[in-house]
Formats: C-alpha cells, sequence, structure tokens
C-alpha cells in the first residue's frame, strides 16, 4: 500500500487525495488498472473509505473528467486569437491548437483512449463533455466566414479530428507513429503534412 495521501476529519481534502489517487493510478496502469481496490491502494486507505465518499470508481472518473476537461480549457484560452482569413487557415489554427492541448494533458489522453476502445453512457457522457471544450473555443474564435456550399464540411472536419486525436494518442503511448518520432521536430513535420491535407479544405 502506497504512503497515505489522506488527512483525517479533514473531508474536503480526503475527497481531493482519492481523486489524486485515482489520476495516478490511471496515468500509471491506464484504465484497465483503475478500480476501487487500486485506487484505495494508492491512497493508502481502506476501500470502504472510497465507497464512503463516492459509492464507486465511475465518481471518480467523472471528477478525473471534469479536472482534465478544465485543463484542455485552459490550454486553449491562453492561445492567443488569431485574425484567420479563411475557413482553411481557422481550421488549420484550430487542429493543431487542440493537437497542442491534448498532448498537454496526459489525463485527457488517458480518457480519450478508454472511449476508443469501451463503449458506455459514463464515457459517451466524457467524450460529449471533451467535444463541447472545443466547440465553444471554436465558436468563440471562428471567423464570420461563409461555408461554401455543396461542401461537407463536418465530414471533413471528423476525419481531420480524428488524426489529430489519434497523433496525439500515439505521442504519450508509443511516442511515435508510421515511422515518424513525435518529437517536437517529428511534431513540426506533423503540423506541415496537417497544412499539406487542408488543401481539401473549401475556402
Amino acid at each position: 500500500m502506497a504512503d497515505s495521501l489522506l488527512r483525517p476529519r479533514d473531508r474536503s481534502a480526503t475527497q481531493a487525495a482519492i481523486v489524486q489517487a485515482g489520476e495516478a493510478v490511471l496515468l500509471r496502469d491506464g484504465f484497465t488498472g483503475l478500480n476501487i481496490q487500486t485506487i484505495a491502494a494508492q491512497a493508502g486507505c481502506d476501500r470502504k473509505l472510497v465507497y464512503r465518499y463516492f459509492d464507486g470508481a465511475e465518481k471518480v472518473v467523472r471528477l478525473l473528467a471534469r479536472q482534465a476537461h478544465t485543463d484542455l480549457a485552459a490550454h486553449l484560452a491562453a492561445v492567443p486569437p488569431v485574425e484567420a482569413e479563411s475557413l482553411r487557415a481557422f481550421a488549420r489554427h484550430g487542429l493543431l491548437t487542440w493537437f497542442a492541448a491534448l498532448r498537454a494533458s496526459p489525463l485527457a489522453l488517458r480518457l480519450m483512449a478508454w472511449g476508443m476502445v469501451e463503449d458506455s453512457p459514463l464515457l459517451r457522457e466524457i467524450e460529449a463533455e471533451r467535444n463541447a471544450v472545443l466547440q465553444a473555443w471554436m465558436r468563440e474564435r471562428r471567423p464570420r466566414l461563409r461555408t461554401p456550399p455543396r461542401t461537407d464540411v463536418p465530414a471533413l472536419n471528423a476525419v481531420l479530428m480524428a488524426a489529430v486525436q489519434a497523433l496525439a494518442l500515439a505521442s504519450q503511448t508509443r511516442g511515435s507513429i508510421s515511422g515518424v518520432v513525435l518529437d517536437d521536430a517529428g511534431c513540426a513535420r506533423i503540423e506541415d503534412a496537417i497544412g499539406h491535407l487542408l488543401a481539401a479544405w473549401p475556402d
């Protein structure tokens, strides 16, 4: 059992310590290793105490997701606004900003990876909340330009977002993808490649 993170008779500190323990387990062992027993062991307490505060691991996961999404929103908000002259330019800015935000949030990436291999109401809820963070930022920053007719922008966006999110996940788990090492130099290559792909984006 790990050294106890708990403070006797301090409810808020105890709850925070249990959530902190859940984060440590998720980042170290992945979602397959996250359960009440491993959270309790990491926090240095009996699992009955975790049940007393959270009823189960799901509530811990919800708080972890809230924390991850707060971090993502803060990262996005810290990016200076740009004066994009076209939807293509804004799409490039948005994709690269999201790529950087995800790479800066290992917790968000762990939760995203979980949602890609399993399905549950909780994981769908987490995905919707994560998407809402990006959508709110996009609405605030999007230039007031008309979308060209006869263009399936949602489908283009889905393909490019899937690519960016897979790249961010690979940067955390393997450090490379398809022979490209995802260090600073490799990520610069990825950014250039995204620019070339965006030739298909309507203007």
